[in-house]
């Protein structure tokens, strides 16, 4: 295969080659959130070619068991965990199915990144390091592993919220998904989603008019809680001032349909609007439009250097363009409520410095025309559970003032750190010995399963740690090459200490 040729191109000769080898295959395996089933199936292979034990539960989640080795048969059961779905977001360009084709790696330098894609390095290179240290010889010094795969991270940690807890019996658990190297994981921010539903009407397109493609992209994107410190452009947002500066120029410009974004733990990259506009008012409204990109290169200019905002007419065949826009009183509402709702960093904590405590992501907008209706999806995160609910509270506000519905699912957890905890303090000699710069012991503004999995299966002692990954959730998404082998060192030095422990 063209595809598996490339990928063994790009991770030729790098180490650990085990750990590289498993992450080479599963960049083969199309593995989109709620379409995990061919990863899970790899798994069923992987074990059972080592005649290792694997289960699962009802929701999908996969554990393979190993039993202790080399003098580790009676410490104490380590799992080690990760989730095999990946956030499938792409360049406009690309014609990438993340449904049926593997990913193409590249190799750049000390980085690994995809052909115009994410990369799956969030979370495969965890995924890859468990199938490591499960392959690892039968005389290996190890503790028994419990090695959970879990599904659905990526929208909204839905398969550590449906896991059977009964299928661990391990009490320590390393977690392989964060993105710093050399930095050690303690706590998380819970957050949870809402869906604002907001009712539009439609209307007979105007005759005559000149059809206008309104496009705000070339913008950074990346994670809604890792990067929402950055204040990176959000393209609904810029989307939204455009079309609002642009109606409130040209008299008789209407808005015939909107769309933005994408993930819900995604910054919003790209975002475009249909427009009708009188014939005499296309350059008034060009200009319009050009007037907003250039205050946005202003407020964001120099971070966002890629940044393009054009209205682009768009020709075709006579009476070819739409047929119906939305009423003035309707586009109104909708632009009203974008602007009103909140993006990005609303607080700072004043318990750890530099950690934002709660933010919000205007993460997607998107027509569903059958119901008549605007989707527009935010998600809210906060390490503080009162601030958390608030922020959506705000949020169901805007909602019912612009006349819509907010539907809100159940927030998840956060993690509360603990920095006294034993295998954190583990975890830190084991840096600390291994690599040349003493560990942070910090806190994520993301959500990860750790605090959903400390639910579900009470008493259980946890620490996260990955190698470096950046622009995750974005077709910028890389890893730093030379951070993976010392991620794998730190594991298995973990893991042989642990050993030697009785349980």
């Amino acid at each position: 295969m063209v595809a598996q040729e490339a990928a063994t191109g790009a991770l030729a000769g790098l180490e650990p080659a085990q750990v590289w080898r498993w992450f080479g295959e599963l960049a083969e395996i199309p593995r989109p959130s709620r379409h995990e089933s061919r990863v899970v199936d790899w798994l069923k292979d992987f074990a059972s070619q080592r005649s290792l034990e694997i289960k699962g539960d009802s929701y999908g989640n996969q554990v393979i068991y190993r039993p202790g080795s080399g003098g580790g048969e009676g410490a104490p059961t380590i799992v080690l965990q990760g989730h095999i779905d990946m956030v499938t977001e792409k360049n406009a360009s690309s014609s990438h199915d993340f449904m049926n084709d593997p990913i193409r790696l590249q190799r750049h330098g000390d980085w690994l990144k995809a052909d115009g894609t994410t990369l799956g390095a969030d979370n495969g290179l965890g995924v890859a390091a468990s199938l490591a240290i499960l392959d690892l010889p039968a005389d290996a010094a190890l503790p028994p592993i419990e090695a959970l795969f879990t599904v659905e991270e990526e929208i909204g940690l839905k398969g550590a919220f449906a896991l059977d807890g009964s299928l661990l019996k391990g009490r320590i658990m390393l977690n392989l998904d964060t993105e710093e190297a050399g930095q050690i994981y303690i706590g998380c921010a819970g957050g949870g989603d809402s869906e604002i539903l907001l009712p539009v009407e439609m209307e007979s397109a105007p005759t005559g008019a000149v059809e206008l493609q309104v496009t705000v992209d070339g913008l950074k994107g990346g994670h809604s809680g890792v990067n929402i410190h950055e204040c990176r452009g959000n393209a609904n947002q810029l989307l939204t001032r455009s079309l609002r500066a642009l109606l409130g120029t040209v008299e008789g410009a209407r808005v015939a349909s909107m769309q933005g974004g994408d993930k819900r733990n995604a910054l919003a990259r790209e975002a475009s609007a249909v427009v009708l506009v009188p014939s005499e008012g296309v350059q008034a409204a060009q200009q319009a439009v050009a007037d907003q990109l250039a205050n946005f290169k202003q407020e964001y200019g120099l971070f966002e250097g890629g940044l393009s905002v054009r209205a682009e007419r768009v020709d075709g065949a006579p009476g070819g363009g739409p047929s119906q826009v939305l009423t003035a009183s309707a586009v109104d509402r909708l632009l009203g409520v974008l602007a009103a709702l909140p993006h990005g960093v609303v607080k700072m904590s004043h318990a750890v410095e530099g950690l934002v405590e709660t933010s919000n992501n205007l993460a997607s907008i998107k027509p569903v025309p059958e119901d008549k209706t605007y989707s527009i999806v935010l998600t809210t995160r906060s390490s503080i559970t009162p601030a958390l609910q608030a922020q959506r509270d705000r949020i169901a506000a805007v909602a019912k003032l612009g006349g819509g519905k907010c539907i809100q699912n159940d927030f998840y957890p956060g993690w509360a750190p603990n920095p006294e905890s034993k295998v954190v303090k583990l975890a830190e000699e084991v840096f600390t010995e291994l690599l040349p710069d003493k560990p942070q012991l910090l806190a994520i503004h993301a959500g990860l399963e750790c605090g959903i999995i400390g639910e579900r299966i009470p008493g259980i002692d946890m620490v996260s740690y990955g190698p470096t990954i950046t622009g995750a959730h974005s077709p910028d998404e890389q890893v730093q090459i030379s951070t993976v082998e010392p991620f794998w060192k730190c594991t298995k030095e973990i893991l042989h200490r642990l050993a030697a422990a009785k349980a």
